[in-house]
């Protein structure tokens, strides 16, 4: 089972969820996807062994066959090429790889390269195998990483995805084709706008989700109605807590200081893999 943790905003605990449910799972693959800033690495101790450096490819132009018609500008609609004059600009950054170039070509002078833009490593620990990826410093493509940590990744048994936050690409690439996303949140005005956004988009890729409420805490209804409103059902409730914050801020994850909590993510696992996992 393929299961991914989200949230609309960054800060709302998906980490400590994704975690918490790894945790207790015993035997699990949990799988960073926040290439960006990973960091359930820092609760297992360190980065892990290296399984992959990641490369994409990238276009590069032969000048010796190379007539400067401008076709492969003409055609990519990244904007990562440029013809001036009698010079053709292949602006790396902005390169996808997706090889349009090469086929409009009517010299054939165009090829690809391989280009770095991250790695992947394993943790393992107590059952628990953690993949991570991290995309290098300046790279602007989380996408492909992502991509290739999910197929490095195995998913013979239970696997976890620790989603990047908000909306965009990297997180619909994480999501899309999981069996079940569950969606961490907070009681506040950000929290609830932000939990919209992310509710139309998982409903547009058509994956069943659910919600987990962090900080919980009285005084904004705002979002109990829009749950109610919308069908959403809430799993878990995690309560406001000092002494939660106290253990994360040490590095120390709540589920292993707190029987009380690894009781009840046990529940929310049973709950989610049908006791299945």
């Amino acid at each position: 089972m393929r299961l991914a943790v989200a949230s609309g905003k960054g800060g709302t605990g998906k980490t400590t969820v994704a975690l918490g449910l790894a945790i207790v799972a015993g035997e699990v693959t949990l799988v960073d996807c926040d290439v960006e800033e990973p960091d359930d690495h820092l609760f297992l101790g360190g980065k892990g062994d290296l399984v992959e450096e990641v490369t994409i490819p990238v276009a590069r132009v032969d000048e010796d066959k190379c007539t400067h018609c401008g076709e492969c500008a003409r055609a990519c609609v990244f904007g990562a090429i440029a013809v001036v004059k009698d010079q053709v600009i292949v602006i790396d950054d902005m390169c996808h790889g997706c090889g349009v170039c090469g086929l409009v070509c009517p010299e054939d002078a165009i090829h690809e390269e391989r280009r770095r833009i991250g790695e992947v490593t394993l943790q393992e620990r107590n059952g628990l195998h953690l993949y991570t990826g991290f995309l290098d410093i300046g790279q602007p493509l989380a996408t492909p990483l992502i991509t290739r940590l999910k197929t490095l990744a195995p998913d013979n048994g239970l696997q976890i995805l620790d989603s990047p936050p908000g909306t965009a690409c990297p997180v619909v690439e994480t999501i899309k084709n999981t069996d079940h996303c569950l969606l961490v949140t907070e009681p506040t005005p950000f929290g609830l706008f932000d939990l919209t956004m992310a509710v139309d988009m998982i409903r547009e890729l058509g994956v069943p989700f659910s919600v987990v409420v962090n900080r919980d805490r009285e005084g904004y209804e705002e979002m109990d109605r829009y749950l109610e409103k919308e069908g959403v059902p809430v799993l878990m409730r995690i309560p406001d807590s000092m002494e939660i914050a106290k253990l994360y801020s040490r590095g120390l994850h709540f589920v292993e200081a707190m029987p009380e909590w690894r009781e009840r993510f046990s529940r929310l696992l049973d709950e989610l893999t049908g006791g299945g996992a």
